[in-house]
């Protein structure tokens, strides 16, 4: 398959999506636990999600590959991988017991995959269940147990796992335990389709794919609570592509005291910067001017650091960029990540609920912690007052309409939830 990407405002040819399914009832079991903002319906998230890749398909003619379709679909066409399949979730059962009884549990296992569907064996890599198996009574089988193993509640933000350079795909390596066995799964995909690998980021390196910014000739790449310094090392080592690299160092919020920040405000590049357009992009200005950013330039030698230093905001600014501005509330109500689908047409999430349960769940975390969170939910609030009195949610924005910028806007109040916008979702396989 034909993949790569050099500017994210190009032509959206395909992304591979995943529709959450079982694993996102783990994930509400404990919401926070499970990295996500808050609870939501997860039927609804589901619907949404049909919602956008229907969209995507039908209104814009992406080709849309879905995750666990696709490596299901090959499975049962292709005996080698069908194995790999079923040895790998084999591998991935935790079974415990006696010597004997695991023994004996396992043959059992390897005994009936003939007679299990793939999907049996793909659902086992995203539950990660552990097995107890018991003797103290004849009729007594076995126990399944989920708690602690970590099911993959947030595999559907598929942007994470991996980045889509000019040059190939960089696999990268997540910065939280919760989502470290996502890699390995769409990776599994990688190979079905034939696509490239560029890379991989490796121990000590983390690197998630919502930190990566393709911008023609030059690319951004952020750094802080998901993807480390390291990580940033090993990505420009892959070979991207880009003439000019600029790491951007992500910005405390200054509505949350320095000494007791919360990196989930703005944990991805994507969740405060964005692309509307090939002259056009979106932010939240006040994290933007907060965001240092050290430009590195392509060597024969790879990627060195020329010194210049800059805000995120002046960077871009002085290649030719006009930026759209976010308000705080709109910032934290995932405004920023929207998907250019073609230059000058983008998704973006309907705001006005967002902003509501956004507002909630605020409202809860300043309750139980108002020295960390009062000003930012005061600041919120009034955000609120201001775009409800002027009627105007978000995507609706006059600034769109001035730069020329048509907004596909799409219904998310769910899947936002698990904190992320239509960027987070889709792994972009191609542009052009």
């Amino acid at each position: 398959m034909v993949a790569g990407v050099r500017a994210e405002w190009e032509q959206l040819r395909r992304v591979a999506v995943h529709r959450p399914g079982i694993e996102m009832f783990f994930g509400l079991l404990d919401p926070y636990a499970a990295l996500y903002e808050r609870a939501f319906s997860r039927y609804e998230a589901r619907r949404e999600h049909d919602c956008l890749t229907r969209t995507l398909r039908e209104e814009f003619g992406v080709r849309v590959l879905h995750l666990k379709e696709t490596v299901l679909d090959a499975a049962d066409h292709d005996p080698a991988i069908r194995r790999r399949l079923v040895d790998w979730a084999h591998e991935t059962v935790t079974i415990r017991g006696g010597r004997r009884e695991v023994a004996e549990a396992r043959r059992s296992m390897e005994q009936n995959a003939d007679a299990l569907d793939s999907l049996h064996f793909f659902t086992f890599l995203l539950l990660n269940p552990v097995l107890e198996v018991r003797s103290d009574h004849p009729r007594r089988g076995v126990d399944v147990r989920i708690t602690g193993q970590e099911p993959l509640a947030n595999l559907y933000f598929m942007r994470d796992q991996q980045a889509m350079t000019d040059c190939g795909l960089v696999v990268g390596r997540p910065a939280k335990r919760q989502r470290a066995r996502e890699p390995g799964i769409t990776r599994f995909l990688w190979g079905i389709l034939g696509i490239p690998i560029a890379g991989t980021v490796q121990e000590p390196g983390t690197f998630e794919g919502g930190d990566f910014m393709p911008m023609g000739e030059f690319a951004l790449v952020g750094t802080g609570d998901r993807t480390n310094r390291a990580g940033v090392c090993q990505f420009l080592g892959c070979t991207p592509g880009f003439d000019e690299i600029g790491v951007v160092h992500q910005p405390g919020h200054p509505l949350i005291p320095s000494d007791r920040p919360d990196p989930m405000v703005d944990m991805h590049l994507d969740t405060y910067f964005n692309v509307a357009g090939s002259g056009v992009v979106i932010g939240s200005e006040v994290l933007l001017k907060r965001a240092r950013v050290d430009v590195y330039y392509r060597t024969d030698g790879g990627y060195e650091p020329s010194g210049e230093t800059a805000s995120l905001y002046d960077y871009i600014r002085a290649k030719g960029f006009s930026v759209i501005d976010l308000s705080i509330l709109e910032q934290l109500s995932y405004a920023a990540n929207v998907l250019c689908v073609r230059d000058g047409s983008i998704l973006a999430v309907e705001g006005e609920r967002v902003m509501q349960t956004v507002l909630l769940n605020l409202e809860r975390k300043a309750a139980g912690d108002p020295q960390r969170y009062g000003q930012l939910l005061r600041h919120a609030e009034e955000d609120y007052r201001r775009i409800k009195d002027g009627g105007r949610f978000f995507p609706h924005k006059a600034e769109f309409s001035r730069h020329g910028i048509e907004v596909s806007a799409l219904h998310l109040e769910n899947l936002t939830g698990g904190y992320g916008g239509p960027h987070c979702m889709t792994c972009t396989l191609e542009r052009g």
